[in-house]
């Protein structure tokens, strides 16, 4: 089974297909190479340190409060993205 985290786009480098994304407070460096038409601001579901697909803002929000009550993702990440946006 795999998981993949929505997280935000917080910037992009078009040399390298890479991007920076933030969760909460913490902040990757992704590949962006399987995903088209990404720009800041975005929502993309990540696995792996690639971006697998684009997804709404809402629906990063609803996965992420349902990872936190399962326990899995710290209740504050979601919050902490909510007050970002």
């Amino acid at each position: 089974m795999c998981l993949a985290l929505p997280a935000r786009v917080v910037s992009i480098d078009n040399a390298s297909d890479m991007a920076t994304v933030a969760l909460g407070e913490v902040k990757r460096e992704i590949s962006l190479a399987l995903v088209d038409d990404v720009h800041e601001g975005d929502y993309v579901l990540i696995h792996v340190g690639y971006a697998l697909n684009k997804v709404s803002e809402e629906e990063a929000e609803k996965t992420l409060a349902l990872f936190a009550e399962a326990g899995l993702l710290d209740p504050d990440s979601a919050e902490t993205m909510e007050a970002e946006s």
